[in-house]
């Protein structure tokens, strides 16, 4: 018991150094200068290694087609106005930022001019399939509690989509809607606290091992005879 113990808590210290690893990356992505997002060539191959890119695209919005997804935020709850945007090498969705209930419509937000070209620049997410926390995307109803690209894609009707969409940084007009720039990026890391943990049970597991074969042996009355 107490190996088994000792190789979960070396278990987690390995698991704590990859994602310290893994923060340093993400980290070294988000605040790099934004590249072009993978290519429709790549978009099989596309895997986490991809997610937080910091990327740029540019092409015209298609808001007639726009998708509300259900979003808890620092400015409250609302939805995330998935837009999809047309480019050169095809479609992609992208998560123009946050607006409260009373925003949905494009007069209440103060927009203007995204009916021409656009440039976008933010953070590739990777889709997320299904729905949130005990709630389930219901296509056919319009609700969405997930930013799953496939399914919005095909409620949409648009077509070939990339498997992945783009959180839009911040615009710089103060007072408009959506608000982008709200990606949390934060990674649970408890794995130092789960090490000690086992270790500790480790030197449990040792003490009821003496106490029960050393102490049980010193208390245990003489045999007939001895002396």
């Amino acid at each position: 018991m107490m190996t088994l113990l000792i190789g979960l808590g070396l278990w987690q210290l390995h698991r704590r150094e990859w994602k310290h690893e893994l923060i340093a990356q993400v980290e070294a992505r988000i605040h790099a200068a934004p590249v072009p997002p993978p290519g429709r060539a790549e978009w099989p191959g596309l895997s986490a290694q991809d997610a937080y890119r910091r990327v740029v695209v540019e092409g015209r919005f298609l808001p007639d087609r726009e998708t509300f997804v259900q979003a808890t935020t620092a400015l409250g709850g609302g939805y995330w106005v998935m837009t999809p945007l047309q480019t050169a090498d095809g479609t992609v969705l992208v998560n123009r930022g946050f607006v409260p209930p009373e925003r949905r419509a494009p007069a209440t937000r103060g927009e203007g001019g995204d009916d021409g070209p656009v440039r976008v620049v933010g953070l590739l997410r990777l889709s997320e399939p299904g729905g949130g926390f005990l709630r389930t995307n219901d296509p056919a109803n319009d609700r969405w509690y997930s930013r799953d690209v496939a399914a919005i894609a095909s409620r949409r009707g648009l077509g070939e989509t990339a498997p992945f969409f783009v959180d839009a940084e911040a615009a710089p007009e103060p007072g408009r809607y959506p608000v982008g720039g709200l990606t949390v990026v934060r990674f649970a890391d408890n794995h130092l606290v789960y090490a000690l943990t086992w270790f500790g049970l480790a030197l449990l597991s040792a003490w009821a091992a003496f106490m029960v074969l050393f102490r049980g042996r010193a208390g245990a009355p003489a045999a007939p005879g001895a002396e």
